[in-house]
């Protein structure tokens, strides 16, 4: 079971009775429920962060959390409740971010979700870029790592393909392979697909590994070019 399936799985317990975490250590229904409404509660406030919660906002957010029929009431519920206001989506997204952050690759899954909310209405204000920095801060990424990753949705600063790697144009030849490799495992679009990645967001997937294999090849001609002796003529 994907992530994404993982978590609205545990929806149907968002107002239910408590039940016992899990003895083993693994996440129980009462920290997957607590995940849960964090992550519609992000959802929700993101679609609120530029002023009004249009339908275009209200239809993103259903094609990044995919709500099936058993969770769906509760996790609409949740999302009419926290999209009210703003406030406080920082400890939300703490929730998040303290649950997985050994998982990087899970935490940017979460924030390619809210720059697919930002985007339904075409545009990032700037308190929705507010917002979604606030929250790639909180989650542990880097500012390069938050450029590259608005790159990838936006466009922009997309022409630099060290940001697009997120390396430094100092890097060696060896550790920019490596950086290259350890981009394009994780952001592969099976890789994404298996991480839950919805549908609505595969030509995402197909984007990101597209401007990885282009920056890399950008950065493998210049420095070529670079070293190509000089001509006589």
């Amino acid at each position: 079971m994907n992530f994404w399936q993982s978590l609205m799985g545990a929806g149907a317990r968002l107002f239910g009775p408590p039940m016992r975490p899990d003895p083993n250590g693994e996440a129980g229904p009462i920290e997957q429920a607590g995940l849960v409404a964090a992550l519609v509660a992000l959802g929700a406030k993101m679609a609120k962060a530029d002023g009004q919660v249009r339908q275009e906002d209200v239809a993103a957010f259903k094609q990044v959390f995919r709500p099936d029929a058993q969770t769906e009431a509760a996790v609409g519920r949740f999302f009419d409740l926290a999209r009210q206001t703003t406030r406080g989506y920082e400890h939300y997204a703490r929730v998040v971010a303290k649950r997985y952050r050994a998982q990087p690759a899970v935490l940017e899954d979460v924030l390619d979700g809210l720059f697919h909310i930002a985007l339904a209405d075409g545009i990032v204000t700037d308190d929705e870029a507010t917002f979604l920095l606030t929250v790639s801060d909180i989650f542990g990424f880097s500012e390069r790592e938050f450029e590259r990753i608005r790159a990838t949705h936006t466009g922009q600063a997309s022409t630099d393909p060290y940001l697009i790697l997120g390396v430094d144009e100092d890097i060696s030849d060896a550790d920019l392979r490596r950086a290259y490799h350890r981009q394009a495992a994780a952001n592969h679009p099976d890789r994404l697909m298996a991480r839950g990645l919805p549908a609505e967001l595969a030509g995402l997937a197909n984007h990101k590994m597209a401007m990885i294999n282009r920056a890399y090849a950008e950065i493998c001609a210049q420095r070529a070019k670079a070293r190509a002796p000089l001509s006589l003529k």
